[in-house]
């Protein structure tokens, strides 16, 4: 392995060897695209220099950094660093750049992790360039950005790129997609006078160019008060400077735009690059990495745009889905949209309307958008569950490249006919008003049909075990959707009522303060009650490892460890990102529920017992309906009546809501304990290195590996990049097929000292914050109040204890609205970048009713 090479000697398959900047460098050449000439000191170099480093322990940074500055470098490298750039001329200026093996890859993109040094002139010079940019290999800000991606510090390699200067006119970097926006082919170019190292380090404001389709959609002129110039002999300087106007002409612009497509062409994937103008009018291509932070789009089915919209935001399960968890939605999503006379041909392909990107599920509502009866549903139902998609639908709607479809809407008509016949909606609409022992009754029966269909004998063969697997999941949407009738009419006579008395719907939230019925408000109370009969010492004296260390080895108080089971037996089939049936249930891990538990027995404030608040909810909901009622009676007495057995039959009926979800979560838990026996037998034959990899293959991977084969490289890969997508931070709730996130073009300005969303539940509540991200093991004291991305039923627990909610994600009608307003704590949801704007720690007021949130001063 040569120690330098011409960028020309690179090819793509030198990643190890040059890093990922040297890499490309080489590609780019070949291409024949204008890159400044220069060569590469591989990673071996590196290694012979770094040779005795430790790469673990405290002070890691400091220490290797020393190491490497103090090591004396080779001859022989020494000697390759000096000859390669006497090849380049005398005295040629350079600059020296790192190109680490763990920056410019797919999933991670860090600029800047390692030093760059500009107009580097002589032999010797360089040599100790080369040696700072080794060490810079281990500056803070590179060692922690390798710690969060999960990258071994032993494996990293860093090569050297040693590139010939361009004397600059005016230079900078051009994404060639749209970094904010997220739109594909939109480029977005950064330009300023001098040196482009005054763009990338932010030391100046540029002039900013938006381009599309060779079209100039944006100028906008920065101040460019300083610029960076090369010293002759070597170095640079910092220069103020006046520039009126733009550095650009629009002949420019429209030439690095071009430049811009030619190289994503030739990676396939949009990308980051940084670009420089010569004295002589030359463009030059000085680097290119992928852009890593835009979300993947999903495969396109035509040259229309799309409109995509987020089942994981919906549902409060940020983190991607496993194979075998999208799998399942594809089969449910086909029996849902057979209840529309719309079954696609195989259950495995799932619905025509269901697609897949970034390991998340996105619903395809193109059609809706561009059909009346969409454009009049979509908005109210958005107000309902996911407030803040609401203005974006809106604005979608005014979209000239979403224009109305000119069809009749006999299809939609035909389809909701067939839905509501399919479902018995008139025939449950009329039991719901007449009969309401009889829909309790109803929906027990049908929790009673779900658990026969999910029994599975236990000489059941792998082959059954799939095919009973396919059937439930493509039977249960149809079985579960039932419910929703009666719970809609709920809500539906909760309208009524409003209407009647003159009182406005947000003014009646106390009415639906701990309803009955509700699976998940009931499962949280269990738990509750459960701690009131443990001995609280284990739990006070031991943390959650250790509890579950001790519970399963059957060790905990004889109370503690039998009620424990019997709640599990009851409820651990829930769990965290529950909808996804790869995830571990609590009856799996139960360190979230002992933690939940020591959580409880913290509590000691008088009149905080969960209990306690929701039976002082349900007075203060029947005292809600008195006023609601006696508001009513001032117009017509017969209001008053209606009123009240409407606003009675909607608390009957409003905790149904969550019920079918609680029957889907019970139904993917039994799949899942059948795919783990599935997955038992494929270890047995080999073919996979442990039981739970099965829900790294979706269905037909499955059948297909009962007839043997070794899938462990197939999974070790899924398994990694599941890892990577579950570091993703953001993810939007809508999407567009050409990459545009829709609220990213209108993000909403939040007033000096106060955050908005939606008000979710009333009250006011003034206390500590507790940021939280994931809730197993999470740390709520009592009376924190809890700002958390979105939430699903996992997450309800801590409800317990919350003195308010804060949630990122949802609208009036989201899980986590709904469960605290029956708690009675006061919420706000909807909330733009709730966990990144408020810290733990930080003293909140949550206005449940106005929708704010105020940070103390």
């Amino acid at each position: 392995m040569k120690t330098a090479l011409d960028f020309t000697e690179i090819d793509a398959g030198m990643l190890a060897e040059v890093g990922g900047k040297g890499a490309n460098l080489g590609e780019l050449t070949r291409a024949g695209l204008p890159v400044p000439p220069g060569w590469v000191l591989t990673t071996e170099a590196y290694r012979q220099v770094a040779q005795g480093l430790e790469t673990e322990g405290d002070g890691l940074a400091e220490r290797a950094r020393r190491h490497l500055l103090e090591a004396p470098v080779p001859d022989a490298v020494h000697e390759v660093i000096v000859k390669s750039y006497a090849a380049l001329g005398h005295d040629v200026p350079v600059a020296v750049r790192s190109s680490a093996t763990a920056e410019d890859l797919p999933f991670a993109s860090f600029a800047g992790q390692q030093d760059t040094f500009l107009n580097v002139v002589g032999a010797q010079a360089v040599v100790e360039a080369v040696r700072r940019c080794w060490a810079s290999l281990w500056t803070d800000r590179a060692v922690a950005y390798r710690e969060s991606n999960g990258i071994d510090h032993a494996a990293v390699r860093l090569a050297v790129v040693v590139q010939v200067m361009v004397d600059a006119r005016v230079a900078g970097v051009m994404f060639t997609a749209n970094p904010v926006t997220g739109r594909r082919r939109e480029a977005v170019i950064d330009a300023s006078p001098g040196l482009g190292e005054a763009v990338v380090s932010g030391a100046v404001n540029p002039d900013r160019f938006l381009v599309f389709g060779g079209e100039i959609l944006e100028r906008q002129a920065g101040d460019k008060l300083m610029s960076i110039r090369s010293l002759p002999g070597g170095g640079t300087e910092r220069v103020e400077t006046t520039h009126d106007g733009l550095c650009l002409t629009d002949a420019e612009v429209r030439k690095l735009a071009a430049l811009g497509t030619r190289v994503e062409n030739h990676y396939g994937a949009p990308q980051d690059t940084e670009w420089a103008i010569d004295g002589d009018d030359t463009l030059w291509l000085t680097q290119a990495r992928p852009i890593t932070t835009l979300y993947p789009l999903p495969e396109p089915v035509s040259g229309d745009l799309r409109v995509y919209f987020s089942v994981n935001v919906v549902q409060g399960v940020m983190g991607p889905l496993t194979p075998m968890g999208l799998a399942a939605f594809k089969v449910i999503s086909g029996g849902g949209a057979g209840l529309v006379g719309r079954a696609p041909a195989d259950l495995l392909d799932g619905a025509s309307f269901l697609r897949v990107s970034g390991q998340r599920l996105w619903l395809d509502i193109t059609a809706a958008v561009r059909s009346r009866p969409g454009r009049a549903i979509l908005p109210r139902l958005m107000a309902v569950g996911e407030a803040r998609a609401v203005s974006v639908m809106e604005r979608l709607f005014e979209d000239p490249r979403l224009p109305l479809a000119h069809t009749s809407p006999r299809p939609f008509l035909r389809g909701a006919a067939r839905f509501a016949r399919n479902i018995r909606v008139p025939a449950r609409l009329l039991t719901a008003l007449t009969r309401p022992d009889k829909v309790l009754a109803d929906t027990v029966r049908l929790g009673e049909e779900l658990d026969r269909r999910l029994r599975v004998p236990g000489s059941a063969t792998p082959e059954q075990r799939l095919k009973h697997a396919e059937l439930v999941l493509a039977r249960t949407f149809p079985l579960i959707i039932s419910i929703m009738p009666y719970a809609l009419s709920g809500y539906g006579l909760f309208a009524l009522a409003s209407k009647l008395s003159g009182v406005p719907i947000g003014e009646m939230s106390d009415v639906l303060r701990s309803v009955p019925h509700n699976p998940t408000t009931e499962m949280d109370l269990e738990l509750w009650h459960l701690a009131t009969r443990v001995e609280p010492a284990p739990f006070r004296e031991r943390t959650v490892p250790e509890l579950v260390d001790l519970y399963r080895s059957g060790q905990l108080p004889p109370i503690a460890q039998r009620e424990i089971t019997t709640f599990l037996g009851k409820y651990g089939h829930r769990g965290v990102a529950e909808i996804d049936l790869g995830v571990p249930r609590w009856s799996e891990e139960p360190a979230h529920i002992l933690g939940v538990l020591a959580n409880y027995l913290r509590m000691n404030e008088e009149g905080l017992a969960p209990s306690e608040m929701f039976a002082r909810g349900e007075r203060e909901a029947r005292a809600a309906i008195d006023r609601v009622a006696a508001r009513a009676r001032g117009k017509a007495r017969w209001r008053a009546t209606v009123v009240r057995f409407a606003l009675r039959r909607t608390r009957k009926y409003a905790g149904l809501r969550e019920l079918p979800k609680f029957y889907l979560v019970k139904t993917l838990a039994a799949v899942r304990r059948s795919l783990l026996a599935v997955g038992e037998h494929l270890v047995s034959q080999g073919g996979l290195a442990a039981a739970d990899d099965v829900f790294f293959l979706d269905l037909r991977e499955t059948r297909a590996a009962l007839n043997g084969g070794d899938l462990r490289e197939l999974v070790a890969g899924r398994r990694a990049a599941y890892e990577q997508e579950r570091r993703r931070r953001h993810v939007p709730r809508v999407l567009l097929s050409d990459g545009t996130e829709p609220e990213a073009l209108s993000q909403p300005a939040a007033s000096e000292g106060a955050l908005t969303g939606t008000p979710a539940s009333a009250g006011t509540v003034t206390g500590v914050a507790r940021v939280v991200l994931d809730p197993t093991g999470a740390h709520l004291e009592p009376g924190e109040i809890l700002v958390c991305p979105s939430t699903d039923p996992g997450w309800t627990p801590l409800f317990l204890t919350a003195g308010g909610l804060v949630m990122e994600m949802g609208g009036a009608m989201s899980h986590g609205a709904v469960v605290a307003r029956e708690y009675g704590i006061p919420a706000v949801v909807g909330v733009p970048n709730a966990t990144d704007r408020i810290a733990s720690g930080e003293e909140i007021t949550v206005n449940g009713a106005a929708g704010t949130v105020t940070t103390a001063p």
